[in-house]
């Protein structure tokens, strides 16, 4: 597949955002672009506040209650399997030129007894996008998600600081690539809409 795995340090960071803008840069370019969130708590699928219907994206598994994706399927009596979310994927990339699939919280959310996000990330064979605070703690969090991607055999294509820093975190980017060898992408500040981060994602869009 063609395209990236958007996931991040946490929860909150920004991934939908950052998901959304890129897309948005994308198509701006004339690219054709499918945004994928194979799953979601918090929110039905059409529940218009969902990340699914913000970005306008395919959802395969969504659940109403805003707990981690295991346990809300677990309170309504469902089970997350892989094979539907990499069918669903599968018919995306022969329909579309690049995929972005939106991933929930971090590498290691439970999906199943037997999936992880790092296990989805693995099985779609997409390069992570990580996305990070960029505030106060980033350096230890971001290169905490690198070293457990590595482990998992994962690519990690880059990284994207998403909010207002300080000058207490000027030096972030340049600490989080001389530890771990990855490009800091994109520095986005605190933004009202996704197309405006298009601007600060060129190193991404090529």
């Amino acid at each position: 597949m063609s395209g990236y795995f958007v996931t991040a340090t946490d929860t909150g960071v920004g991934k939908t955002f950052v998901t959304a803008g890129l897309a948005a840069a994308l198509r701006a370019r004339g690219r054709d672009v499918a945004v994928f969130k194979p799953v979601q708590s918090g929110a039905l699928a059409d529940d218009p506040l969902g990340d699914a219907a913000l970005l306008g994206a395919d959802c395969v598994y969504a659940f109403r209650a805003p707990l981690a994706p295991l346990i809300a399927a677990r309170a309504e009596g469902r089970q997350i399997e892989l094979e539907p979310i990499l069918e669903r994927a599968r018919e995306l990339e022969r329909e579309h030129e690049i995929l972005l699939v939106e991933g929930a919280g971090g590498l290691l959310v439970p999906l199943s007894d037997d999936l992880d996000v790092a296990g989805l990330a693995a099985a779609l064979g997409l390069p992570l996008l990580i996305v990070a605070r960029a505030g106060l703690g980033t350096v230890n969090h971001t290169l905490l998600t690198i070293e457990a991607a590595r482990a998992r055999g994962l690519e990690v294509a880059g990284v994207v600081l998403n909010g207002d820093g300080d000058e207490s975190t000027d030096d972030n980017p340049a600490l989080i690539e001389a530890r771990s060898s990855v490009r800091v992408l994109a520095r986005i500040p605190r933004l009202a809409d996704p197309s405006d981060a298009a601007g600060y994602l060129d190193d991404l869009l090529g």
